[in-house]
Formats: structure tokens, sequence, C-alpha cells
């Protein structure tokens, strides 16, 4: 009987799996968008008129740091060119200038020249002046408002005594002849006035301790020398700290009741006040 011819096993190379990558897409670039623009002075007393420079001279440096190449670029107003940059510039060039009215230019859309001198290169921009972004204002707003609805609702609950430790921050002596009443309705006042301030001096325990300490030297508990150097008993004359040097003499009181001993006279003071 003949023998049956057995099949040879051929081996197949294992085929490549194929796995798509994603390329990630590159962040675009920001656009420039083609609209009005204003720019206005930065600080509270702006003069009629003021004039930017506009144009690099030996004496009025106008220099826009390129990054890419790593050198120094002259800036200038020129009407007649499209680019600010100097290098940019073919032919002869137009000066313009560059002048605020009442501390705020405006520049159309069709001055593309200025508004890109103005809002990219030139080195005075949020310092000597800054583009208003109505977006931005907008955050600012509300995030003040926010701020400003919180203090409201602490100076509301507040209890006299912290309310009074913190308008004497602001009015100094003048609180400790004014009622309750007055009391809580300069509280709000401030409240509305500078809520970022006043949530500061809210949470801040050292303003109720150093008006405590002031209210104990008003009422003759303790007494402050003329130097400011050195607090005593206002009833023997006994020391009870010295301030270091270059503080506050009511500040140093503040942080010296939350020591050990000064705990002992802080309760000594609340005692002699009821």
């Amino acid at each position: 009987m003949a023998k049956q011819a057995v099949a040879k096993k051929v081996e197949v190379a294992p085929q490549a799996v194929y796995v798509e990558t994603k390329v990630p897409a590159r962040p675009s670039k920001p656009t420039w968008e083609i609209k009005d623009r204003v720019y206005i002075l930065k600080g509270a007393n702006t003069p009629l008129t003021h004039t930017l420079s506009s144009r690099h001279s030996q004496r009025y440096p106008l220099l826009w740091f390129d990054e890419e190449e790593g050198a120094q670029r002259e800036l200038r107003y020129a009407t007649n060119h499209n680019s600010p940059l100097v290098k940019e510039q073919k032919g002869e060039a137009t000066l313009g200038h560059i002048v605020f009215h009442n501390g705020t230019l405006l520049v159309p859309k069709q001055q593309q020249n200025l508004q890109k001198l103005l809002s990219i290169y030139h080195p005075s921009l949020n310092s000597k002046y800054y583009e208003f972004n109505k977006v931005a204002e907008a955050e600012d707003e509300l995030e003040y408002l926010d701020l400003e609805i919180d203090a409201l609702i602490a100076a509301r609950g507040m209890d006299i005594d912290q309310a009074e430790a913190i308008l004497r921050v602001e009015l100094g002596s003048e609180v400790s002849k004014m009622s309750t009443r007055e009391i809580k309705r300069d509280l709000l006042l401030f409240a509305k006035r500078n809520a970022l301030l006043f949530l500061d001096l809210a949470n801040d325990d050292n303003v109720v301790l150093r008006n405590f300490a002031i209210k104990a030297a008003e009422a003759g508990i303790i007494k402050l020398a003329d130097d400011q150097r050195t607090f005593t008993w206002a009833s023997n004359g006994m020391k009870l700290m010295t301030v270091p040097f270059d503080e506050h003499p009511y500040s140093a009181m503040a942080a010296f009741f939350k020591t050990d001993e000064g705990l002992e006279i802080y309760k000594s003071i609340e005692k002699k006040f009821s």
C-alpha cells in the first residue's frame, strides 16, 4: 500500500496590525481682529493731551525685542506703511503723531498700522496706557460685585466689637464717639466702598485685639509711654510689655495678647471693662 504524502507545514509570518496614530492638532495662532480699538492712559490724573513716542531716537528709544531673531527692532509710526517695524517699511515714510485727548485715544479699524503698534509692539503698553477690553472690564466688574456682596453680608452680621475694630482702622479715635447705629451704618458704607480691604480686615484677628488694646488705653486701664516703647498698668505703673523696635505699639500689643502671659493680661483687662 502506497504511503500518503504528508503536507508540509508552511509557517506564515504574522501580519502587522495597523494602528492609526492621531497627530495632535497644532494650536492655532490667535487671530488679529479687525475692529475699532480704544486706548486709555493709566493713572487717576490724566492731562488734557498726552503725546506718546511714535518713532525711535537716541533720546527716546522706541524698540521691540524680536524673540525669534534675538534682536531689537526699531519702531516707527508711519501713516503710509502697513507695518510699525522700520525694517518692513520701504521707501519714504510719512510720520504720524500719537496723541491722547483727555486720557483716551480712539483708533478706527482702518488704521491697522497704529493699532498694531499700540496693541503689540509699543513698550509703554500696560505701563503708560492700556487697551480697553469690554469683556475683561465686565469680568473685573462682576468679580468686584461678588466681593462687594460678600463684604456687605459680612458687615451686616458682624458684632459691634469687631465692627468698631474695623472702623477704627479707617476713622481712628473718632469711632469712640459714635453710636452703635452710626458704627453699623459706616461699616456697611466702608464694605461697599472698599470690599477687598474690608474682607481682609474682617479676617484679621489682630484687628480686634489691636482695638481691644486701644480701648483699654482710652479707658485708662493700661498706659503707653510717651516714647511709644512700653505698656504699663495705669494704676500702679507696673510694666506689661516692651514694644519691639520698629513695630506699631498696638500691633505689638495685639501679638502679645496671643502669648500665655499676654492672655492672662487680656483676661484681667476684660474683667476691668465689665
